[in-house]
């Protein structure tokens, strides 16, 4: 192979492996939820069966098991800022018509930590 042929061939790559990485995340996601109601149903059933009475279904199930936290505006703010700093620079020393293309996830990253400081919880004064 060429060193044409090796230079096509690293984007693609990228980007399957990108997508793939993505779908594999989503689909261990779905099998870790799709076990958990499995494992809860045969729970119900046996307690049907036994003629138990049978509780709600905790509200856990249908919302996101990852709570939100102030700080992951700071962490993602100041990762994309920094990223659309770095693009830029690479862009500037490479094509220098579209280095301003690194300014859309470093305003995305400002506007993160715009939010950060705009809404950070209330402390209460003693």
């Amino acid at each position: 192979m060429n060193t044409d042929t090796i230079a096509v061939f690293i984007p693609i790559i990228a980007i399957v492996m990108g997508i793939g990485i993505g779908m594999l995340s989503i689909y261990f996601d779905y099998r870790k939820k799709q076990d958990i109601f499995a494992l809860h149903h045969k729970e119900r059933m046996a307690a049907i069966e036994k003629g138990m009475e049978v509780p709600p279904l905790p509200a856990e199930f249908f919302r996101d098991t990852r709570p939100r936290v102030h700080g992951d505006f700071l962490r993602r703010g100041l990762v994309l800022l920094f990223l659309g700093a770095a693009i830029c620079v690479a862009l500037y020393n490479t094509a220098r018509n579209s280095y301003l293309w690194g300014l859309v996830p470093a305003s995305v990253g400002v506007a993160q930590l715009l939010y950060y400081y705009m809404a950070r919880p209330k402390t209460p004064e003693g």
